[in-house]
């Protein structure tokens, strides 16, 4: 019988933060070989990261992987241990695997399969390999087979999928891989997180080691490793179509070492290793995005985070983040790592701890009620947050007075309701920004993407910021989220904020301004989104799909002002604060949905209907 001890390291890596990323590894690899571990699979581009974008079509970066790769095969002695780098062959860039035995390089395996749907751009920076070609390459007097390998260490036959290799439909490794007897297929990969992603990626994994009759190790990166994608640190192991190892996603940790008794030959043998990861989608959102938020602060080495609180459900849920963050941070890594890792003086108290971080003030104007005064102040005091209120009545009467005199007219809401409102919004922006330079801490904005698909915001108002963590949720998400937290996470003081209504409150009080009456119902705008937008119908089709055979003058009139408020409002979401990805529904530009900033609207299309 055959037993290795399998392991997988998964690793919250920076971009060519050369030193940080193979100290991780260093720290990661000393884990794996106190506990006798064979094999050892980190995640792919490993040594570099794998955001580095351009940066991978240069010689330099590609040269120094090489060079701290050999660094770390120095460290491999008695282990086998698989590394992803990228690898430049005659001018080309290519995502590589490298298999090292006992501080031998065995061989590099390149990539087959580029991702270029979705937030994924490969294609940019690596040439795919072709399908069963192997080469030599020369490196420092060292010749070394690269391509598509298969490796014999020690009787156990191993091999390679690097993570789009294995989603593919066609041209996948695995069957060929199969067909030439391979124990073991190792697959290093970069999957960002998605909500509900990971059961996917198991599924996939499992089925993935029935059909090929294998062990089938599976090792992903963690963390937001360069601003917008988080990783969700998976490292799965299955057996002949039986999931044997899995750990927990999302730590907060710096590496993560998950081992498995693995028998090659008899599944039965292999001694299960399986950690409690929550599926649920509330859960893993609060955890993905404290996480997030805890290495975009970690990373910029920014000193706390500042908010404009309105009392509403977007600030709300943000400032409710930050807490999670500190608290799950705290609870995870102990309150000494957790502040020290932030700059931060030791303090035990999570509440404290939020005060010291995170500063939240309410922006009120004549059309602001006491009603989200209310609910800012008690949510800010119920987490500890440090909270100011002030008026930015006379900054709107400056500028109101400044064009009235220069139009020669007065400014009125049945002329320049827009205006109005906006100038308000965007009042709010200069001292907000002040507060944040003083304190030099990351301005966070609150723009959702329900907002952001129909351009409902102040851009330079409430679209002011260095980070937005909330752009990639609809509005009906945000919603149900804060209830759920408020019950599942005892967040009491969102209780204020549960009880409003959604509204901007620009206009004044007594016109009752609220979201859905400025724009439709925010369940409708959800539906036209998902079709228009995830799906690409044309508006005649997502008409067809949601009337149920019934003509709907509403209907079509919701989804005539979504096309048309769609496309005038690009240019909006090309200048949004960087955003997390949080779904497989996204309207960011940089990360996920192209589309023209100047176009024709949709004219021809919306008349069909």
């Amino acid at each position: 019988m055959r037993k290795l001890i399998l392991a997988g390291a998964t690793l919250n890596q920076t971009p060519f933060d050369w030193k940080h990323n193979v100290a991780n590894i260093r720290h990661a690899l000393e884990k794996a070989k106190s506990s006798k571990v064979d094999l050892l699979c980190f995640a792919e581009l490993t040594l570099t990261g794998y955001s580095c974008e351009d940066v991978f079509l240069s010689e330099w970066l590609a040269e120094t992987a090489w060079n701290k790769l050999l660094e770390v095969v120095a460290y491999c002695d008695n282990i086998t241990v698989a590394i992803g780098l990228p690898v430049r062959i005659d001018g080309k860039t290519y995502n590589g695997a490298c298999l090292i035995h006992n501080k031998k390089i065995l061989g590099i395996t390149l990539k087959q399969n580029l991702p270029k749907d979705g937030i994924h751009y490969e294609p940019r920076w690596f040439e795919a390999w072709k399908s069963g070609e192997v080469i030599t390459i020369e490196r420092a007097g060292n010749k070394i087979q690269v391509g598509d390998l298969v490796y014999d260490v020690n009787g156990v036959r191993i091999a390679f999928e690097i993570c789009e290799d294995a989603w593919v439909l066609t041209n996948r490794p695995g069957e060929r891989l199969c067909k030439q007897g391979v124990d073991i297929i190792l697959n290093p990969s970069a999957s960002h997180f998605a909500m509900s992603k990971s059961n996917i990626r198991e599924e996939l994994i499992r089925s993935s080691s029935e059909k090929f009759n294998c062990t089938y190790l599976y090792v992903n990166q963690l963390g937001n490793e360069a601003g917008r994608i988080i990783y969700d640190g998976d490292v799965i192991l299955a057996q002949r179509g039986e999931i044997k190892a899995l750990n927990r996603r999302l730590t907060f940790q710096h590496n993560d070492v998950l081992y498995c008794d693995v028998n090659i030959d008899d599944t039965n043998a292999t001694i299960p290793a399986i950690e409690i990861d929550s599926k649920e989608k509330n859960e893993e959102l609060a955890q993905a995005v404290s996480l997030a938020l805890y290495d975009y602060l970690r990373k910029s080495k920014a000193k706390g985070f500042v908010l404009s609180l309105s009392g509403g459900a977007d600030s709300s849920i943000i400032a409710t983040f930050v807490a999670e963050m500190v608290r799950r941070g705290i609870h995870e890594l102990g309150a000494e790592n957790f502040c020290k890792s932030l700059g931060l003086p030791l303090e035990n108290n999570a509440k404290k701890v939020v005060g010291q971080i995170l500063t939240c003030v309410y922006q009120g104007t004549k059309n602001s009620s006491t009603h989200t005064l209310q609910a800012a102040e008690e949510l800010a005091k119920s987490i500890g947050a440090t909270f100011h209120h002030w008026s930015i009545e006379e900054e709107v009467n400056s500028y109101s007075s400044k064009i009235e005199e220069a139009l020669g007219r007065s400014l009125s809401w049945e002329k320049d309701d827009i205006a109005l409102q906006n100038i308000q919004a965007r009042s709010r922006s200069p001292i907000i920004w002040m507060l944040a330079n003083i304190k030099q801490a990351l301005l966070l904005t609150t723009s959702n993407r329900s907002e952001g698909n129909v351009g409902y915001a102040t851009m330079d108002g409430d679209t002011s910021g260095s980070l937005a963590p909330i752009a990639s949720l609809s509005k009906p998400f945000v919603l149900q989220w804060l209830q759920w937290a408020e019950q599942e996470l005892e967040y009491k003081g969102l209780s204020f904020v549960n009880d409003l209504k959604p509204t901007a409150e620009l206009r004044p009080l007594e016109r009752h301004q609220t979201d859905e009456a400025d724009l439709m119902p925010y369940g409708v705008l959800e539906q036209i989104e998902l079709l228009a937008i995830k799906q690409r119908k044309s508006p005649k089709e997502v008409y067809s799909t949601l009337n149920n055979g019934n003509e709907d003058e509403v209907l079509k009139s919701n989804i005539k002002k979504f096309f048309r408020l769609w496309s005038i409002n690009q240019w909006k979401r090309e200048r949004l604060a960087p955003s997390f990805h949080l779904d497989d529904l996204n309207v960011d530009p940089r990360s996920w949905c192209r589309f023209p900033i100047l176009s024709g609207g949709f004219d021809e299309e919306l008349n069909t209907l």
